[in-house]
């Protein structure tokens, strides 16, 4: 069974680039039909949607997010990364990474990560 766990910084400065990568076991990020994705939720808020890789590496970002999202694989550590530029303490969250068979869904999501955005 698949297994996705986050890691990355608790707490992140405004104006910094908030970075967390997302590492996969017991399964392949380049196998075919999945799609490997970034959720996050703030306090109090429900789930968001923030951007998707699937297998071949092609990228999908929420329309909100785009400016500031960036997301990355490395195939040989089985991982793939989220970005996030200039992020403000409305960035405060809880981070998950996920795994579906869409951009938008997922079956699978790892425990998640807080992240704090303060100075």
């Amino acid at each position: 069974q698949v297994q996705l766990q986050e890691s990355g910084p608790g707490l992140v400065k405004p104006s910094q680039t908030l970075t967390l990568v997302c590492t996969v076991s017991g399964g392949s990020i380049k196998t075919m039909n999945y799609y490997w994705s970034w959720y996050r939720q703030p306090p109090g808020k429900g789930l968001e949607w923030m951007g998707t890789i699937d297998y071949i590496g092609s990228t999908y970002y929420s329309p909100s997010l785009k400016r500031r999202t960036s997301i990355s694989r490395d195939t040989s550590k089985n991982q793939f990364t989220l970005q996030l530029n200039s992020v403000t303490p409305e960035d405060t969250a809880v981070y998950y990474c996920a795994r579906g068979n869409g951009v938008k869904s997922y079956n699978y999501r790892g425990q998640g990560t807080r992240v704090t955005v303060s100075s």
